[in-house]
């Protein structure tokens, strides 16, 4: 069961609703746990997974955590600056950048991940030994944070390298 919602600038899409089960002293207390991937496809995405007495309860604390785990995607036009894998607990990633007009090839959750982050161009394929769509869209998530680009890099670089002391190495020299 896949929602997607409009609100504002963001857009949601929930993965998962589960109905999972405390067993308490007097019997079973049941609650709901939704898995939810907010993302304004203009480079911003974020995953929420949270509880709830009901559903709409249980939407709305995951809309919250995905906010508090929003993060930027550095793009390249509309595909992502290179190839990327990662590995989150069972689930195993392969991102790779696509030319123009490919399309996003991609499924399940990642496929989710990708697009609400604004990613147009690109394959993607779930190489681990999981189903479970909360720890794929985390995979996709840890994936899009080991993107570099490579323009911030090199501002970065040129910003932290410290010009060469000549005086030191001369004066070590002169032996």
């Amino acid at each position: 069961m896949i929602q997607t919602r409009h609100k504002g600038e963001y857009e949601e899409k929930v993965l998962d609703l589960r109905r999972v089960t405390r067993v308490v002293a007097g019997g079973k207390r049941f609650r709901f746990r939704a898995t939810l991937v907010l993302g304004n496809g203009k480079g911003k995405v974020g995953v929420g997974v949270s509880k709830g007495l009901d559903v709409a309860d249980a939407i709305r604390k995951a809309k919250t955590d995905a906010n508090k785990n929003m993060m930027e995607v550095p793009m390249k036009d509309r595909t992502i600056p290179h190839e990327v894998y990662a590995k989150y607990s069972a689930a195993r990633v392969l991102i790779k950048p696509a030319v123009k007009g490919h399309g996003l090839r991609a499924g399940g959750a990642v496929r989710s991940v990708l697009l609400l982050a604004g990613v147009k161009d690109a394959t993607a394929k779930v190489l681990g030994r999981t189903s479970n769509k909360l720890t794929n869209a985390l995979a996709a998530i840890e994936a899009l944070k080991q993107l570099r680009n490579l323009r911030t890099e090199e501002r970065k670089n040129s910003i932290t390298q410290e010009p060469k002391n000549d005086a030191t190495t001369s004066i070590t020299d002169k032996s």
